[in-house]
């Protein structure tokens, strides 16, 4: 991986979405890393600056450091995809899949794969009748944020009206689905297809089990554990359960899943991908890389030189 033979690499973040704070500080750092690799990185905010702008800008690459809508749902692989330029991360279908949680776990479901049973919620749903079904607690979210934006552990039924009108100011789709009381884990992939392999997993011990966006970004009070602690026969099940589920979402490059650990069962159950994992000083994806061997900035190289695009340019072709 010669820095020089990437070119002109743009390092998208900022963007549009409620995670755009988190993002900011993902692309910060990668853009620090890949500099001090001898990369010739740039900053691009889709933000401030224009699809035109990063048509125009000479990219050869770019190293995708969005969260949430516009930056992980398929938007801007789909215009990167247009523009011809490679890009690091899951492609438009992949990322579109994994942004959804509701299209997540029914492709999960149909392979077969654990993930809490769920409903999706209107305005005019039956609460006591979600209740009897998901049981308490239940946890009730935007089908498409991330970083537990607009998340609600709701306890009793009088909670959920509330619960989702809070998801609804985010998203048009609100989803419940049963808490798994246990241990909650988070597990990077990296690579394609056959050649995706797991990271080590890491165990997160929150204060009252409270993992929420402050305390995942900006407080010091969790404990994350990796090695994770896990007996090792438990550990390969996780590492090998969250591949499969990656290469099932059709996911490229790297990405992270998180999952719960039953007490009840001793059972992993998926909750969600994320095809553009956080690279924050707090992020769960570089600590487990450390865990494997591989620093920042040798981890930030390693996905820029995965960057590609889905589809190869049909302009030439010639029918036969």
């Amino acid at each position: 991986m010669n820095p020089a033979d990437f070119g002109k690499v743009g390092v998208l973040f900022g963007g549009r979405s409620a995670e755009r704070e988190v993002s900011l500080m993902s692309g910060n750092g990668v853009l620090a890393a890949l500099k001090s690799r001898g990369v010739d990185a740039h900053a691009f905010d889709p933000a401030t600056q224009s699809l035109g702008d990063l048509a125009t800008a000479g990219f050869k690459r770019v190293f995708i450091a969005l969260h949430g809508r516009y930056g992980e749902d398929g938007t801007i692989q789909g215009a990167l995809e247009m523009l011809g330029i490679p890009y690091t991360g899951s492609g438009v279908l992949a990322s579109a899949l994994a942004m959804d949680k509701q299209a997540t776990k029914r492709l999960w479901m149909s392979h077969g794969l654990p993930t809490p049973k769920f409903r999706m919620l209107r305005a005019d749903s039956d609460w006591n009748d979600v209740v009897a079904d998901l049981g308490l607690p239940l946890i009730v979210k935007p089908a498409r944020e991330g970083s537990s934006i607009g998340l609600t552990k709701v306890t009793d039924a009088t909670m959920l009206p509330a619960a989702y009108a809070r998801a609804a100011k985010l998203d048009r789709d609100v989803i419940a689905e049963t808490f798994i009381e246990g241990d909650e884990l988070t597990c990077p992939v990296v690579g394609t297809g056959a050649e995706a392999r797991a990271l080590p997993v890491v165990r997160i011990v929150a204060p009252e089990a409270n993992y929420d966006y402050q305390n995942k970004y900006f407080k010091d009070d969790v404990r994350y554990l990796c090695p994770s602690g896990l007996a090792p026969e438990v550990e390969a099940e996780v590492q090998r359960l969250v591949v499969e589920s990656y290469r099932v979402l059709g996911c490229r490059g790297w990405g992270r899943a998180d999952v719960m650990l039953s007490h009840a069962n001793g059972k992993p159950y998926l909750l969600e991908m994320n095809p553009s994992p956080g690279m924050t000083s707090h992020s769960l994806v570089p600590m487990a890389a450390r865990a494997a061997g591989i620093s920042y900035e040798d981890f930030a190289l390693q996905v820029l030189a995965d960057a590609q695009l889905d589809l190869r340019p049909t302009q030439d072709w010639k029918p036969d």
